[in-house]
C-alpha cells in the first residue's frame, strides 16, 4: 500500500506528512508521494487511492507549464525527471535536485477562504495585509496578495507571519524575491486553471537555492489538490463554503464529524475517501485535458 513507506534500496533523508525523500547521490533525492493525506496538520488514519499518482502527475505538468515564469525571474525548479525511478514507487515519485529549502511556506490567495477568513473577520487583514471592508467567504480579492506562513514539523502547526518576519527569516532581499515570484507564479496558474473551468482560490509554494547558489528554485510538489483550492468557475458564489476539487471536503467531514482537533483523528467512511479520490482525479482532469490512468 503506497500510504506505507515503500522498500527502497536508499537512504531515507524525510519523511513528512504525505512524502518520503531518499538520497540518490550527492546532488539528486527521490521525492515519493504516497496515499497518505492530512488536515489541520495531523495525518489522518485513512488513506486515499491514488492519490500520490495524482500529486507527482499534476506537480509534473505545473513544472512545465510554469517553467518560462521561473526563466523570466532568473529561477529554476528542483525537476529531474520522473520516469528513470525504482519500480516500486512508479507513477508516484520524482527524480530532484537537491536544495536548500527555505524555512517559510509562500502563500499566495486571490479568493477569501479558509483561515484567510476567520483571520479577516478577526481583525480586517491576513497579519500584516489589510483587505477592504465588506468581504465574505469566497470573496475575490481586488489583487493577490502574499501571505506567507512558517513551515512547521510533523505534527505542528503552520502559523502565518509578516512580510517583515520573513525577511527576518532569509533577508530583506531575499524575501522581495520570494514575494515577487509567489505572485507571479500564481498569476500564470490563475489563468491556466481559469481555460480549464477553475477557480484557483490559493495556493502555496516552497523554494530552496540549490550549490550553485544561482536564484531561487521551486522545489517540494506545486499547485495540487493538497496544496491549493481549486473551485469549479461554474459554481463559485461568494457567501458560503465553495464545492471544491481538494481536500476541503476531507476537512469538512472532519468538522462535520465532530472531531476536536486534539485526539486521534477518525477513520474516514468508505464514501468520503470515494469521493476525495474523485476530486483529485477531476482535478488532474480538468488542469491537464488529460485522462488519468
Amino acid at each position: 500500500m503506497s500510504g506505507r513507506r515503500p522498500a527502497l534500496d536508499l537512504p531515507l533523508v524525510a519523511r513528512g506528512k504525505v512524502r518520503e525523500v531518499y538520497a540518490v547521490d550527492d546532488d539528486r533525492l527521490l521525492l515519493v508521494a504516497s496515499d497518505r493525506i492530512s488536515a489541520f496538520d495531523v495525518v489522518l488514519p485513512t488513506p486515499i487511492p491514488d492519490k500520490g499518482r495524482v500529486l507527482t502527475a499534476l506537480s509534473v505538468w505545473w513544472f512545465g507549464q510554469l517553467a518560462p515564469v521561473l526563466e523570466a525571474h532568473g529561477a529554476t525548479h528542483h525537476l529531474v525527471g520522473a520516469d528513470d525511478v525504482p519500480a516500486a514507487v512508479a507513477g508516484r515519485a520524482m527524480l530532484v535536485r537537491r536544495l536548500q529549502m527555505l524555512p517559510v511556506e509562500c502563500v499566495a490567495r486571490g479568493y477569501l477562504s479558509g483561515s484567510g477568513t476567520v483571520e479577516y473577520q478577526r481583525t480586517g487583514a491576513i497579519r500584516d495585509v489589510v483587505l477592504p471592508a465588506g468581504l465574505v467567504e469566497g470573496s475575490r480579492l481586488p489583487e493577490p496578495v502574499f501571505t506567507p506562513s512558517t513551515k512547521a514539523e510533523v505534527g505542528e502547526h503552520d502559523e502565518a507571519i509578516t512580510f517583515a518576519q520573513v525577511g527576518d527569516a532569509v533577508g530583506s532581499e531575499q524575501a522581495a524575491a520570494l514575494r515577487e515570484l509567489t505572485l507571479a507564479l500564481y498569476r500564470r496558474a490563475v489563468e491556466i486553471a481559469a481555460a480549464a473551468g477553475i477557480v484557483l482560490a490559493d495556493t502555496k509554494f516552497e523554494f530552496g537555492t540549490a550549490a550553485d547558489g544561482a536564484g531561487l528554485v521551486l522545489g517540494d510538489e506545486v499547485l495540487t489538490p493538497d496544496s491549493s483550492r481549486f473551485w469549479p468557475a461554474v459554481t463559485w458564489s461568494p457567501g458560503a463554503a465553495q464545492p471544491s476539487y481538494d481536500k476541503q471536503y476531507v476537512r469538512d467531514w472532519l468538522t462535520s464529524s465532530g472531531w476536536d482537533r486534539v485526539s486521534p483523528p477518525p477513520e474516514l467512511p468508505a464514501d468520503v475517501v470515494a469521493a476525495t479520490r474523485e476530486r483529485y482525479v477531476t482535478a488532474y482532469e480538468k488542469l491537464t485535458g488529460q485522462p488519468f490512468g
